[in-house]
């Protein structure tokens, strides 16, 4: 195992997240600098797509590395990587953009016209500005790329000559020096000829003029195109159209097709089958009587619940949407979640009146499904689908009904006495009361899966027989299922040193959200004394289970003995069966520095663990599952366990 610093600094490999962040932040500033690199002779409609094109794809495409940042001396840069990294990205990208087509060249991405944004029927084009922007305009187009690109740097970035050498290196221009001095050349000549005549009073500075109107091109002005050329191609496109639909018809007749389909019928025969799943009067209700007394509680003993169960046509729009959702339908699915129409009638959970939206909750088995359309009409309904398979007790308590303005209301199973939140981050805090309406429908909370920060985590706190149950919503129809203790002997995390434990790893869950999570089970599998008497530390390990089986994600995190910090990663996988039922053990480490400015390489085991061993740049071995060893800074290791079965594990990554 690669050991990794706690708390690592700032400069280095640009996260995937860390680059989106300053992206996002700095559009406009982005898609200005991309504006005014690229070559007037595209022409300003042209320019402006391409700018903001250029901006969209200059996010790395790995999680994390991509080409190394240029080392900046501003301080904003310094603690900024991830603009200095996308503003990179652009400068490259423009600059090839800026380089003639050749015969023989194969062309580049830049150079051909963008994919998206693209914008029909309308040429954009930003704010003109007055005499001084179109002297600036006609100066740029006089010079090269990279002097452009040099210019911007000097005028917008306010960069000083060894930055921008080093930043037009790092975007790949040929020749750097060549293009200051061009830009150089082309000031004093400028300079020499004075001010225009058609100027009156005094003249603005170049760097102010780059942040006027004229070359911002995130405030467009439209008009139309060549209307006469757009009727013409769209009379052409028409005749096309309508060709091609005759002939898929002709090539679609039974027999004479692009090929025979064996015993099949033909596509427009009728199916007993699929035309019962679509009628709403065959849809399942369950008696409200019948969850009592039932060997099992899942889905399929939910009554029928809400003011609209009686409405056929509302179903009968449900089921269609389902089975044919057209291309106005927001449409969601969670991982490994089939999406195809029912299989036979499905069993009816709700159909009500939730936050303005007429909402339908059905379920087939396999899957909960959600429909939901505007209460004053059709237009912008959505479907979402949710993998609920072998989901009882505690699964089967609460599904998302609604989310609206940062909240979720949930729909509580039959068998819940009581529901309340509790707010994670605050493990000493007891839980509110949550109110519910006679349907089962809770009162509206915040939602941590729709939270910009991680400044709370609410979680709902279930009441259903003789135990409590903490539920956490992950973006999806089913909550997740929050668990404590080993993989062998999981359990609610409602005691007290489950919750303190949650309380530091709880910001942790927003790396699971929309991947069809199940369940997420915390273990707290090994305690460490720290080397310089720093105190005592804890290792716990984090595994998110999905519904499908498959894509469970591990956290191993380290607690440092302040209980006021949040937990620092040390290692994680998405394939490794570590910390699980069928691989119980797990070994990590972490290289970590002492109050007193020591390294160390700490590493920790669970209680099958006869050995610790570090080789590569550092030497050290151990007996019992934690071991700390004297280190460098940035030193790397590798590190694997010795079972007491006499097996070797390696440690995750």
């Amino acid at each position: 195992m690669s050991t990794q610093d706690l708390d690592p600094s700032p400069v280095g490999p640009v996260d995937v997240e860390q680059a989106e962040a300053a992206l996002v932040e700095r559009y406009p500033r982005l898609v200005r600098i991309a504006y005014l690199v690229l070559p007037p002779s595209m022409g300003r409609n042209r320019r402006v797509l391409t700018a903001h094109a250029l901006v969209q794809r200059a996010l790395p495409r790995r999680r994390a590395g991509g080409p190394p940042v240029p080392d900046p001396r501003r301080p904003e840069d310094a603690v900024d990587p991830g603009y200095a990294y996308v503003r990179t990205e652009v400068l490259r990208q423009a600059l090839v953009a800026c380089l003639p087509l050749r015969r023989l060249a194969l062309p580049r991405r830049a150079q051909f016209p963008p994919l998206l944004p693209q914008v029909w029927g309308l040429r954009l084009f930003p704010r003109a500005g007055g005499a001084d922007e179109l002297a600036l305009d006609q100066l740029l187009s006089g010079l090269s790329g990279p002097a452009r690109a040099a210019y911007v740097l000097r005028g917008l970035e306010r960069q000083g000559d060894p930055e921008v050498l080093r930043v037009l290196a790092a975007a790949g221009a040929p020749d750097p020096r060549a293009a200051l001095a061009e830009l150089a050349a082309r000031e004093r000549a400028e300079a020499s000829a004075g001010p225009s005549g058609a100027a009156e009073g005094p003249r603005r500075s170049g760097a102010a003029l780059l942040e006027s109107a004229e070359f911002d091109p995130c405030v467009l002005q439209a008009r139309p195109g060549d209307l006469l050329r757009r009727r013409q191609h769209g009379r052409a496109a028409l005749v096309g159209v309508a060709a091609l639909l005759v002939c898929g018809a002709l090539l679609g007749l039974p027999g004479d097709g692009w090929g025979r389909d064996g015993a099949a019928a033909p596509s427009y025969a009728r199916n007993p089958a699929a035309e019962a799943a679509l009628d709403p009067a065959k849809v399942r209700r369950v008696n409200p009587a019948v969850w009592p007394g039932a060997t099992r509680r899942d889905f399929s003993v939910w009554p029928a619940r809400g003011g609209l169960t009686g409405d056929a046509k509302l179903l009968r729009r449900a089921l269609a949407v389902w089975a044919r959702p057209g291309g106005a339908v927001e449409s969601s699915a969670t991982p490994g979640t089939p999406v195809g129409p029912p299989m036979g009638p499905p069993q009816l959970l709700f159909a009500g009146v939730v936050d303005g939206a007429r909402v339908v909750l059905l379920h087939d088995g396999l899957r909960v499904v959600r429909y939901a359309e505007p209460v004053d009409g059709t237009a912008g309904a959505a479907l979402d689908f949710a993998r609920t398979d072998a989901a009882e007790g505690p699964e089967a308590a609460a599904v998302v009904v609604s989310r609206a303005a940062g909240n979720v209301r949930y729909l509580t199973a039959p068998w819940v006495t009581a529901v309340s939140v509790r707010d994670l981050l605050m493990p000493r805090k007891a839980a509110w009361p949550l109110g519910r309406d006679a349907d089962g429908v809770t009162d509206a909370m915040p939602s941590p899966a729709l939270a910009k920060e991680c400044a709370r985590w609410n979680a709902l706190e279930v009441r259903g027989g003789e135990r409590d149950l903490l539920l956490s919503d992950l973006g999806e129809l089913a909550p997740a299922r929050l668990l404590w203790g080993s993989p062998t002997a999981p359990a609610e995390a409602t005691d007290p040193a489950a919750r303190e434990v949650w309380g530091r790893t709880a910001c942790r869950l927003s790396t699971v959200l929309g991947q069809g999570v199940r369940s997420v089970r915390a273990w707290r599998f090994a305690r460490q004394s720290l080397p310089e008497g720093a105190g005592r530390a804890a290792w716990v390990c984090t595994r998110a289970e999905t519904w499908r089986g498959t894509g469970a994600r591990v956290l191993v995190q380290f607690l440092s003995p302040d209980p006021r910090a949040g937990a620092a990663q040390a290692a994680r996988s998405e394939t490794a069966p570590a910390c699980g039922p069928r691989e119980p053990r797990v070994v990590a480490g972490a290289l970590w520095q002492a109050p007193g400015g020591g390294w160390y390489v700490l590493a920790a085991g669970g209680p099958d663990v006869a050995s610790l061993e570090v080789t590569g740049g550092v030497t050290a071995r151990a007996e019992g599952g934690v071991l700390a060893a004297k280190a460098e800074p940035g030193a790397r290791a590798e590190l694997s366990a010795l079972l007491e079965d006499g097996r070797r594990m390696p440690a995750l990554k």
